[in-house]
């Protein structure tokens, strides 16, 4: 038995089936024009239209695409009210219309969920699904720490701290773009930063939650200064891992004992992993930490196992 699962983000189109115990993810980035930050949600939901059925073509040449029993698509950022991206529509319909054509149920989930789930999965503790947990969702768009629970074969996540403005990924993208890095810039940036000296800005906490919006001034300081533009990805990737570290801590001096896991494509960085380390956070390889359809898969294959639909 197997579970089709779509994700249509705002920057990846992707596909994957899992299995239960294994599964593959099919997925491309978008194309962001150079020198830009990101792209209107007519563009991507444009690419993401001719961008798919490639990668269903993709896992059917694998063999994956046998058996399916079931299919979902991740159909809103976060599971809370009001949560919409026009991107997450190609997602759902071509989910739903799989769904109605091969007379299997359509299972949907948010890409939040998803991405909890991805992690899970992929570190090896898919049973922290089923116990309550912090997680952070660290993205592009989303800096979040959540207190986490489960939902019957889901898992609802409510916010209790993260960013006030800009999120981690912004921070991180902005910074890659004025050292000439191309969009996302996250990858290219902890490469330049292994090259640089240590230093960083302690960035005010109030409870869990913390403002990056003064950090990008103080990176276009430093350029304006000279600094070495190793010296300044290490800067901006140090600050945002000792302030994610600093949240971490006093949270789980809240909630004591509860693991910790970290999703999002600001999750693979690898010295995030490191600052993070002394707490034990769980962290997913890093092709699942980017933006991904394991996660709704597997959310899908665990609802058809318990017969249990949205």
């Amino acid at each position: 038995m197997r579970a089709l699962g779509i994700d249509t983000s705002n920057y990846t189109t992707s596909a994957a089936v899992f299995d239960g115990a294994d599964g593959s993810n099919a997925g491309r980035l978008l194309e962001v024009r150079p020198g830009e930050l990101g792209l209107r949600q007519s563009d991507a939901l444009f690419q993401h239209v001719k961008a798919l059925p490639g990668r269903l073509e993709q896992l059917a040449r694998e063999g994956w695409l046998k058996d399916i029993a079931a299919v979902g698509a991740s159909t809103r950022p976060r599971a809370v009210e009001d949560s919409y991206m026009p991107c997450f529509l190609v997602g759902e319909s071509q989910g739903r219309a799989l769904a109605a054509a091969l007379g299997v149920p359509f299972f949907p989930c948010s890409h939040q969920q998803g991405h909890i789930a991805a992690a899970a999965w992929s570190a090896g503790r898919l049973e922290l699904l089923d116990r309550p947990m912090l997680a952070w969702h660290l993205s592009g768009g989303t800096t979040e720490l959540l207190h986490v629970e489960p939902d019957g074969v889901n898992v609802r996540a409510t916010r209790i701290g993260g960013t006030s403005d800009i999120s981690a990924g912004q921070l991180i993208d902005r910074t890659g773009v004025l050292l000439g890095l191309p969009f996302p810039a996250g990858k290219g940036l902890d490469t330049l930063a292994r090259e640089g000296e240590d230093s960083s800005f302690a960035v005010r906490l109030d409870g869990f939650t913390f403002s990056l919006s003064g950090m990008e001034n103080k990176v276009k300081t430093m350029l304006e200064k000279g600094a070495a533009p190793a010296d300044v990805a290490r800067f901006a990737l140090l600050t945002v891992a000792q302030v994610v570290y600093r949240a971490t801590r006093a949270a789980l001096e809240r909630y004591p004992g509860l693991p910790v896991l970290c999703s999002g494509g600001v999750a693979s960085n690898s010295l995030l992993r490191q600052v993070m380390a002394p707490l034990e956070a769980v962290f997913a390889p890093p092709q699942y930490s980017t933006d991904n359809a394991m996660g709704t898969a597997i959310l899908a294959w665990r609802a058809v196992k318990e017969g249990t639909f949205s």
